[in-house]
């Protein structure tokens, strides 16, 4: 289980490395093109069965703790369905894995860099 450290504090959000990846390839791709978001999650039942949010800006110090040192395989549709909900009035909130219908080339995400993988080249390559 991975968890997210926002500004110096850890979250009480829990969520397997798998969901954390994915999450930080959205969020920070969004950040690094100066977007502004909230981020929503369902708390622990242990914690009160709530829901917390948090605001995302470029300026807030940001750290994703995996348990675990692989990077998990990526799954393009469920990039594009993290990113839409960022992008919308509701915010990012994580949703359960879709089955990956995508292709690197009808997909948004096809230049997305996995954390630990190649960077893309100018090409649209992998150095």
């Amino acid at each position: 289980m991975g968890q997210l450290i926002y500004d110096g504090e850890v979250l009480d959000l829990r969520v397997d490395d798998r969901a954390l990846t994915h999450l930080q390839i959205v969020i920070v791709n969004l950040l690094r093109r100066d977007h502004k978001f909230v981020f929503s999650w369902k708390d622990d039942v242990l914690h009160g069965d709530g829901r917390s949010s948090i605001w995302l800006h470029p300026n807030v110090a940001l750290r994703f703790s995996f348990s675990g040192s692989r990077v998990p395989s990526i799954n393009r549709s469920w990039l594009e369905e993290l990113y839409a909900a960022a992008t919308s009035g509701s915010g990012l909130v994580l949703v359960p894995e879709p089955p990956d219908t995508s292709t690197a080339a009808d997909s948004a995400w096809s230049e997305a860099v996995a954390p630990g993988s190649a960077e893309p080249s100018p090409e649209g390559g992998t150095n």
